[in-house]
């Protein structure tokens, strides 16, 4: 079969070429369209009971992901003609398309008592804007008064102040989502030239926003590295720039494929997808690298071109199409997860590795039979002395010195274990970025000042309609409110509580002293005059939910964003530190949980924590079950593939091993460098597992055909086997470590630790399979006492004993049906 596919494809070189250029155009006009995108709530399963739940909470009160914060500690801010800037800025944010809504010192509303109506109105505090240094100090004399915004407009503390933007969710997930950033941005850079006050930013849609730059940045950044690298690599093995120009186009072409094949598929580029194009071409690489080491290894045997590459096919074709398997089940793996982000990576990866396979093993044939044959000097690298010498090394090892791998491999093995103890299982919103970013220091500047920035919601259902408007079910959410503000990494709760607190102050002539509930005498007025209000413009909704809108909602409005419809749930809204899955499990376990008992049992009131930040790490630990599951799957299907290939179970063993070797390695390394358990170092043992895999499925599809040639002699057939495949096999792992150590210039710290683990993997996969491995073979294979499954051998490498008269001789009736 592999011998009429390699006569096919030589025969057809043009039309194939051709084939794939149409395509690829294709795929590039598609590629054009493709989208970037950092969505939380890809980490959890639609079906998960919390996340359900969520959507449902949303529906009924909104988003809590939707603010962008701008905040400053700067005195000068107050000074008259700051404060005049302040307010431009201000004005000028909220015309940006996208920006729904704009709070500010200089936008305040107050609820104000209309006796006439026996309503309340929103007045604003800066109707007419100050003139003077006086009037303005005068009128933050009653900025200050109101208790409803400490905590969370002003900084009691500190002084500092914010700016939030209420962004519209239809911009945050569309392409024009960056478009908007830039421009608030930039309006920003003009307050703090002209003022000299410094911004910091923070806020989901800012996070979203930088990680989505990142990742574009790095991508293209990733794809140019790992091409150059891969690049010098190809001409140190080679020798010749035909060796690295047509590899190099081969693995663009499949890039542009890939990236395609997302938009194709509906897919945008994430975190993770984002590296799938640098993935390819370390991996795509290696097939090139086989095609031509073992084509320079054939020619230099045969002087013939056509023959040689024939050959080459034929008998590396099964056997690099398994390879090729092995790696597409490291992240086929994924694909068996409903969680979307680890979905879209599983299938666009396996995928395109398949494409890379057909891809390569078209052009390198095709292109390379037109190209002049290599000279003398291009075949030198076939006896490079160094790597004879090492592959010597290794010779002696496996056949004089067993014992002692057995050894090394036991110790390091144990050792390991005591490193894989010392992982731990932690994340953060901003795991990714570095301590050093600005988006780090800027969030430290809001729990500084504010105690945090990601949205935390909570909702108290009291199983009654109208339930929330009674006195005592008030005093308990109050009750527990106190609680919540004694949590350093917690803001000031917004809710009906300080609604109705400050419709009480209100009420009292904007007495700081009354900003409490109203008591049974009070309630009714209150209400009546809260009844009163609605359809009029009203108060410090702005604050409401912890999603600032634009100044004055209605007052049914504001209500429907602390409680539903009926009247019988109500939402108590909160932000919180960035203070990892930790320490969030500790707070809302061991804290709120208790105090939600203490307070809530027995009164048929059921209490519900939610919100993107809960769901993001809820998502984490998700992901880190579930690839721990899927590694379990990888290692299932690797020893299926083997055994489908080879049809022993001892081939199983003999593949599943040494890799299990070098993940319990990699897992110690992690464990020893304080690298924690996390989604993106988690996707490195499926991948290596499936990459590590390739190499056994070589050795030991080599090792069986020299075991056929050397008389079924083990020591023979290792030693061969060592000299001529442990040459490509170190060629590839190089070219793997050094393209997937180009992740190690990341940004993001989980992209780093994937780039330093993998290229770690890959060196601990040397000893695997080229030492251990072959001992393994020495050891448990009988050799010549063994009567061999000649049908299993012909099963990857059919024809293998096949004359090469007639494959010369059809290959000299395709030569002149080509030149006629």
């Amino acid at each position: 079969m592999w011998s009429k596919l390699a006569l096919f494809v030589i025969k057809n070189r043009r039309l194939l070429i051709g084939l794939l250029a149409v395509i690829t155009v294709f795929m590039a006009w598609e590629a054009r369209k493709v989208e970037m995108t950092y969505d939380f709530a890809q980490v959890v399963s639609p079906d998960d009971p919390d996340m359900v739940y969520f959507q449902r909470f949303k529906k009924t009160f909104g988003e809590d992901g939707n603010v962008l914060v701008l905040g400053m500690q700067d005195s000068s801010i107050y000074r008259f003609g700051n404060f005049n800037e302040l307010r431009t800025l201000t004005d000028t944010l909220a015309k940006v398309p996208g920006v729904s809504g704009v709070l500010s010192v200089t936008k305040l509303p107050k609820l104000a008592k209309d006796t006439a109506t026996q309503s309340f109105r929103a007045t604003p505090i800066f109707r007419n804007f100050p003139q003077t240094q006086r009037e303005l100090d005068s009128l933050m004399r009653v900025v200050n008064q109101q208790e409803f915004y400490k905590g969370q407009l002003i900084s009691p503390r500190t002084g500092a102040t914010l700016l939030a933007l209420t962004m519209d969710p239809k911009f945050l997930n569309s392409s024009k989502r960056q478009a908007v950033m830039n421009q608030i941005l930039a309006h920003a850079d003009q307050f703090t030239q002209k003022t000299g006050i410094r911004l910091h930013y923070a806020g989901l849609p800012y996070v979203r926003s930088t990680m989505t730059s990142k990742v574009a940045s790095e991508m293209k950044l990733f794809v140019m590295l790992t091409v150059l690298m891969m690049a010098v690599t190809l001409f140190m093995f080679f020798r010749t720039w035909a060796a690295v120009v047509f590899p190099i186009l081969v693995v663009l072409v499949v890039v542009i494929w890939c990236v395609g094949s997302m938009v194709l598929l509906g897919y945008k580029i994430n975190l993770l997808t984002g590296l799938i194009p640098s993935i390819l071409i370390v991996i795509g690489i290696p097939n090139c690298t086989y095609l031509l080491s073992r084509y320079h290894y054939d020619y230099r045997k045969s002087g013939n071109q056509m023959l040689a590459m024939t050959r080459v096919i034929r008998k590396i074709g099964l056997v690099t199409l398994m390879n090729n398997t092995t790696t597409a089940i490291g992240f086929f793996v994924f694909c068996f997860t409903d969680i979307a982000i680890l979905y879209q990576f599983g299938l666009v990866a396996t995928v395109n590795i398949f494409v890379a396979f057909i891809i390569s093993f078209i052009l390198i044939p095709a292109v390379f039979t037109y190209l002049p044959p290599p000279t003398p000097k291009q075949l030198e690298h076939l006896e490079a002395k160094p790597l004879t010498k090492l592959l010597e090394f290794f010779d002696h090892l496996v056949l004089e010195r067993r014992g002692t791998v057995y050894v090394v491999a036991v110790a390091l093995a144990a050792v390991s274990v005591l490193g894989i103890r010392q992982i731990k299982s932690v994340s953060y919103m901003v795991d990714d970025l570095p301590k050093e970013s600005s988006v780090n220091s800027d969030l430290k500047f809001f729990e500084q000042h504010f105690n945090g920035v990601m949205p935390l919601e909570i909702v108290i259902d009291t199983g009654k309609k109208q339930g929330i408007l009674k006195l005592k079910n008030l005093e308990r959410i109050d009750r527990f409110e106190k609680f919540l503000r004694t949590q350093p990494v917690l803001t000031t709760p917004v809710s009906i509580v300080t609604f109705l607190k400050a419709s009480t102050q209100a009420f009292y002539n904007d007495d700081p002293a009354y900003y409490r509930l109203p008591d049974n005498s009070e309630k009714n007025f209150i209400l009546s005059y809260l009844s009163h209000s609605r359809g009029k413009a009203s108060a410090p909704a702005e604050a409401a939910a912890g999603a600032p809108a634009a100044g004055g909602l209605m007052v049914d409005k504001l209500l429907r964003s602390f409680t539903d419809s009926t009247g019988q749930r109500a939402r108590i809204s909160l932000k919180i530190a960035d203070i990892g899955s930790h320490n969030l499990d500790t707070l809302l376990n061991y804290k709120i949980q208790p105090q939600i008992k203490e307070i809530f049992n027995g009164t048929g009131m059921t209490v519900k924590l939610t919100g993107t930040t809960i769901l993001f790490t809820k998502g984490n630990e998700y992901l880190i079950g579930t690839l721990k599951e899927s590694l379990i799957i990888a290692f299932v299907l690797v020893g299926l593939v083997v055994l489908i290939l080879f049809r022993s179970f001892r081939a199983v063993f003999f593949t599943l091993l040494p890799n299990f070797v070098t993940l319990l390695l990699t897992g110690g390394l992690m464990g020893f460098f304080g690298i924690p358990l996390k989604p993106s170092t988690a996707l490195i043992f499926s991948i290596a597992l499936g990459i590590d895999g390739d190499n056994s499925i070589h050795l030991l599809a080599k090792f069986r055909q020299e075991m056929v040639v050397n008389g079924q002699r083990v020591r023979a057939a290792i030693s061969t086997t060592l000299s001529e495949a442990g040459t490509s096999m170190i060629y590839t792992s190089i070219v793997l470590f050094l393209g997937f150590s180009v992740f190690a210039f990341s940004e993001f710290g989980g992209t780093k630790a994937l780039g330093l683990l993998m290229s770690a993997s890959l060196l601990i996969t040397n000893f695997s399979n080229l030492i251990l491995l072959p001992s393994l073979l020495v050891t448990f294979e009988h050799g010549k006492d063994e009567n061999i499954n000649q049908t299993s051998i012909r099963h990857y490498d059919e024809q293998y004993h096949e004359e090469d008269d007639d494959l010369e001789l059809n290959l000299s009736r395709m030569k002149k049906g080509l030149t006629a």
